[in-house]
C-alpha cells in the first residue's frame, strides 16, 4: 500500500501545475493533500477510483485539508473535535482496519511568531488527539507540520534558530511525537542531510536547493514492522513542497 502526502499549495493551481499528472506518476492508493485553499462549493476534482473526503477552513481561499483514497474506511472523521482549532479545516481522519490515517495540516508560527503561542496549544491538543486514538489502534500521521525538527533538516539551521518553523518550543512538539512512541518513517531509511520538501519562492532557493523538511510520515512504532520504504519526490513540482510517501506491506 502507497501512502503519499503533498502540501499543493492551492489545489486549483496544483492542477494547473500539472496536479493529475504527478498523482498518476506517483500512483498512490491514498494521497493526503494540505493547504488546499478550496470551499466545499468550489470543488470539481475528476479522480476516478478514488474516494473523496475534503474538509475545508471556514474562511475561504485558506488552509484546508483533502485525502483521496482508492481503499474504503471504515469511518472518517475531521477536526480534532475542539472548535478552537477546527475551524480551519485542518485534520482529516480515515479509519481502516489496522491503523488509523491522520492528514493534517499544521498551523504556522507566522512572521515575528505571532501565532507561536496558539502553534505551541495546537501541538499539545493533536498529541492529546493522537494518543486518544491510539488506545484504539496505532496511527499513522503525515502532513505539513511547519517545523524542522533537526539541524539536518533544514539547509541553514543557525540561521534560523528563532524563526518559524524551528523555534526550540515547534522543535520539542516533535521530540515529544519521539517521547510518547512515534517514528519519523524517513529517518528510518536515510539519515543524509539535503533532503527537503519545502523550499521559499524567494531568492531561487529550489533551484539552490536552499530547504527544509518539514512533510513527514510518523507512525507508531508497533507498525515498523509494515514498514517498507519511505521517501520523498523530490523531483515533481506544482507547489513549493514536494510530496512524500510511505509503502507499507501487504
Amino acid at each position: 500500500m502507497k501512502l503519499v502526502s503533498w502540501n499543493v499549495n492551492g489545489i486549483r493551481a496544483a492542477i494547473r501545475n500539472g496536479f493529475y499528472t504527478s498523482l498518476a506518476e506517483m500512483d498512490p492508493d491514498i494521497v493526503c493533500l494540505q493547504e488546499t485553499k478550496i470551499g466545499l462549493d468550489q470543488i470539481r476534482i475528476d479522480l476516478p477510483g478514488y474516494r473523496q473526503f475534503w474538509n475545508c477552513a471556514d474562511k475561504r481561499g485558506y488552509s484546508g485539508t483533502a485525502v483521496f483514497s482508492r481503499i474504503e474506511p471504515a469511518s472518517v472523521s475531521y477536526g480534532m473535535g475542539i472548535p478552537e482549532h477546527d475551524r480551519e479545516g485542518r485534520i482529516v481522519t480515515l479509519e481502516f482496519a489496522s491503523f488509523f490515517l491522520v492528514n493534517a495540516y499544521t498551523p504556522n508560527a507566522q512572521h515575528e511568531l505571532a501565532r507561536l503561542d496558539y502553534r505551541t496549544k495546537w501541538d499539545a491538543d493533536f498529541l492529546a488527539f493522537l494518543k486518544e486514538l491510539e488506545r484504539r489502534k496505532p496511527v499513522i500521521f503525515c502532513g505539513d507540520f511547519n517545523t524542522a525538527h533537526k539541524e539536518i533538516d533544514l539547509k541553514n539551521p543557525k540561521s534560523n534558530l528563532r524563526n518559524p518553523g524551528f523555534t526550540v518550543e515547534e522543535r520539542a512538539a516533535l521530540d515529544r511525537w519521539v517521547e510518547n512512541g512515534f517514528i519519523d518513517t524517513f529517518r528510518e531509511f536515510n539519515k543524509e542531510p539535503g533532503n527537503y520538501t519545502w523550499w521559499s519562492y524567494r531568492f531561487n532557493a529550489r533551484t539552490k536547493d536552499i530547504g527544509w523538511r518539514i512533510d513527514y510520515f510518523w507512525m507508531s512504532a508497533s507498525l515498523r514492522e509494515s514498514l517498507q520504504d519511505a521517501f520523498i519526490y523530490k523531483h515533481i513540482s506544482g507547489s513549493d513542497h514536494c510530496p512524500v510517501g510511505i509503502v507499507l506491506k501487504d
